[in-house]
């Protein structure tokens, strides 16, 4: 794992820079810790409030400690017509949490989201981003499986 100045510093000189910091915190991370904000919000010249603001514009980056795998379900319209509701239930009986929790081993958390542009195969969820289509309630167990 990357010491969180060293990613920062490799952005400092980067326009948008703050921006490139945080994703590239969330993606070390899965989200950005608190002395890598601070850190950030220093480095870019910027009052924390600023960098807070920044960073929260952007639903995709959380300041909150997160999973090791991100699952998200899509709730735009297609996906909702397709049965995402009865998936999201599926899903927070199968991990034990509710949407925005963390599952106590720290493997996963639960989020909605917009549309990912996969309407073709509704419902769909993603993974860390990876979209899974056509899935269903059945399906849940077989899909987490391997991140087990």
């Amino acid at each position: 794992m990357s010491n969180y100045k060293d990613i920062i510093a490799s952005v400092k000189d980067t326009r948008g820079g703050i921006i490139e910091a945080f994703h590239a915190l969330q993606k070390e991370y899965n989200y950005i810790p608190a002395e890598a904000f601070r850190e950030a919000a220093r480095v870019f010249k910027l009052s924390e409030a600023e960098a807070y603001g920044v960073g929260t514009f952007y639903s995709y980056l959380s300041f909150e400690k997160r999973g090791k795998y991100i699952i998200r379900m899509c709730e735009s319209a297609p996906c909702h017509v397709a049965g995402a509701d009865e998936v999201l239930k599926a899903l927070e009986n199968h991990l034990g949490i509710a949407v925005g929790e963390t599952t106590p081993d720290g493997k996963f958390t639960l989020e909605l989201t917009e549309c990912i542009g996969q309407c073709q195969v509704t419902p769909v969820i993603t993974v860390n981003s990876d979209p899974i289509g056509n899935i269903d309630p059945q399906r849940i167990a077989e899909v987490l499986a391997p991140f087990k």
